[in-house]
């Protein structure tokens, strides 16, 4: 099977389970604290990681998981193929609006950015794709969002890294023309790759930034470990930047001068 087969395979899948999702939300939805009473998981990501490594443990059975959930087998190598879920991102999103939350999964090879898939589920709107299949938007083709520069354009922001300064990203947000927050890192994702945000920071899992780093490399945007590092696929929570190439350049002037 080619990459872009494998793609539409895996849209099939993703759109089956935003089904199972819009079903269960006429349901009770049944909610737990994980760390905080901020950080929650319900029994409709937990069905929804399982629908997902079913299918591809059915599909590949060689391949490898990581989930959100712990659903996925524990991945020490980079070497072979890994997919990795969320399977709703922005959970408390989905708790308390019932909308402004994703599905999302990221493929990598041997390390290298395969097929991310963010899908939008309350709003039907479904970006996935990668390097050697093209990026598309319910169908239609996405190009590079336009290169403009942090003056020129909105940032999106962890609320906890804004309020703290942390690497000067209050400074960096003030240098924009206005600074959002969405609770959501895949729509924060989705706005960079579409041109209606020029950069996104936050503190972020390997599932938070998996899918989204597949697709906005392959539109040239920037990834990478906040302020400038590697990203790392297998490690922990880590600081990251998603940006357009020219407001990447600014943002780094902000500790070339410190």
């Amino acid at each position: 099977m080619d990459n872009k087969q494998l793609m539409l395979q895996v849209k099939q899948w993703m759109e089956e389970a935003g089904q199972y999702i819009k079903d269960e939300l006429k349901q009770v939805v049944t909610v737990e604290e994980k760390t905080n009473r901020s950080d929650l998981v319900t029994n409709v990501d937990k069905g929804t990681e399982s629908f997902l490594v079913k299918k591809i443990n059915e599909a590949y059975p060689n391949d490898l998981i990581i989930g959100e959930e712990g659903t996925g087998r524990e991945v020490s190598s980079t070497k072979g193929r890994i997919w990795i879920i969320d399977p709703i991102d922005g959970t408390l999103n989905f708790v308390k609006q019932q909308e402004n939350f994703c599905v999302m999964i990221g493929i990598f090879e041997d390390g290298n950015p395969l097929l991310g898939f963010i899908y939008d589920v309350m709003k039907n709107e479904f970006v996935y794709g990668g390097p050697s299949t093209g990026v598309y938007l319910n169908g239609t083709p996405l190009h590079a969002p336009e290169d403009s520069s942090l003056a020129d354009g909105l940032l999106g922001c962890n609320v906890g890294m804004y309020s703290e300064n942390y690497e000067h990203s209050r400074e960096i947000a003030s240098a924009a023309i206005g600074v959002r927050m969405l609770g959501c890192a895949g729509l924060d994702f989705l706005n960079v790759i579409r041109g209606k945000q020029n950069a996104y920071i936050s503190n972020l899992a390997p599932w938070d930034f998996a899918a989204g780093t597949v697709l906005s490399q392959a539109l040239g945007l920037v990834c990478r470990q906040f302020p400038d590092l590697d990203y790392n696929i297998l490690g922990k929570r880590q600081y990251f930047i998603v940006a357009t190439p020219q407001t990447f350049r600014d943002i780094q002037k902000f500790f070339k001068n410190k």
